[in-house]
C-alpha cells in the first residue's frame, strides 16, 4: 500500500518558525504520515538553538478537522505500531504529534480559523498559546465516535479548564465557537487574523531573551501541578543558570541602554 505524502511544512524567518499543515483538500485532516511529520518537524525544531518562537497553522479552510479515519483504519499494522508509547519519552505517535511541541523549548503558538476539531484541538492545546477567529469551530469532536481524547488532549484540559468544563466537552462533543472556546479558557486570544496576530506576538517575544523564555516554559510546563516546595526548588535552579548566561547580561545591557537587544543562540 502507497502511504499518503506528509503533509507538513515549516518555513523559519528570523528565527520564527512557520509550521503548516497542508492538506487543505481534506480540511488539514490527520494520517499516519502527518502524524509522523509533525512528530519530526518537532524534534528538529527543538535541536535548532537559533530559533525563537513557532506558529503553528493550517491551509486552506481549516486548521484541522480532526483524524482522517477513513485512511487511517485502513493502516491496520501502522496503527498498532504507532500506538506503542516510547518508553524514553513516555508517548506513542499519536501523543507525542501534540506533547513535541510542549517539548519544543520556544514558544508555541497556534493560530487557528475554521474546524479545530478532535485531534486537531488536541494540537492547538498542546501549543504555548492559542489566536484564534471568533467564528472557529472547536469540539473535543471523539465522544461522537464512541472514543475519548488520547492525544494528550485530557491532560491540556485540565490545565486549560475546569474540571467539570472538560468533562462536558469530552462527554457531549459540543460545538463551541472561538468566542465561547476563548470564554471557557481555550483561547488565549481572539483575532481577525490568526496567523498575523501570532506571527506579531511571536516577534514581540524574539525581543525577549530565548533563554529566559526556555526557562518559563520548562518551569510552568513542569511545575503546574507540583507542590510549592519543589517548585521553589526549580526556580532557584533556573534563576542561578540564567543568573550566568550570557544572553542574560545582554538582555540587561539592552534595558539599560534602552535598545534592541541582539542575542546569541539559547543556551539550551
Amino acid at each position: 500500500m502507497t502511504s499518503d505524502p506528509g503533509r507538513v511544512t515549516c518555513t523559519v524567518h528570523d528565527g520564527i518558525a512557520q509550521v503548516r499543515l497542508s492538506r487543505p483538500d481534506k480540511l488539514n485532516a490527520l494520517t499516519l504520515d502527518i502524524l509522523d511529520q509533525l512528530v519530526a518537524t518537532a524534534h528538529e525544531l527543538r535541536a535548532d538553538k537559533t530559533l525563537r518562537a513557532v506558529v503553528l497553522a493550517g491551509e486552506g479552510d481549516a486548521f484541522c478537522a480532526g483524524l482522517d479515519f477513513g485512511t487511517v483504519l485502513k493502516q491496520p499494522t501502522r496503527v498498532a505500531r504507532a500506538f506503542v508509547p516510547r518508553p524514553w519519552r513516555g508517548t506513542n505517535t499519536f501523543q507525542e504529534a501534540c506533547w513535541a511541541w510542549r517539548r519544543v523549548p520556544v514558544p508555541v503558538i497556534a493560530a487557528v480559523h475554521g474546524h479545530c476539531l478532535g485531534g486537531g484541538l488536541q494540537i492547538a492545546l498542546a501549543a504555548d498559546f492559542r489566536f484564534a477567529t471568533p467564528d472557529s469551530t472547536w469540539s473535543v469532536l471523539e465522544g461522537k465516535w464512541g472514543i475519548i481524547p488520547d492525544m494528550s488532549g485530557i491532560r491540556s484540559l485540565a490545565e486549560l479548564t475546569s474540571i467539570d468544563t472538560a468533562k462536558r466537552l469530552t462527554m457531549t462533543a459540543e460545538m463551541l465557537s472561538g468566542k465561547e472556546a476563548h470564554e471557557v479558557g481555550l483561547v488565549t486570544t481572539l483575532d481577525a487574523d490568526p496567523v498575523v496576530g501570532a506571527t506579531s506576538f511571536a516577534q514581540q517575544l524574539a525581543d525577549r531573551s530565548p533563554d529566559a523564555l526556555a526557562a518559563a516554559k520548562r518551569l510552568f510546563n513542569d511545575t503546574w501541578t507540583s507542590s510549592p516546595r519543589r517548585t521553589f526548588a526549580r526556580e532557584r535552579v533556573e534563576q542561578a543558570l540564567l543568573l550566568a548566561a550570557r544572553n542574560t547580561k545582554v538582555a540587561r545591557e539592552a534595558a539599560f541602554a534602552r535598545v534592541r537587544p541582539t542575542f546569541g543562540p539559547r543556551g539550551r
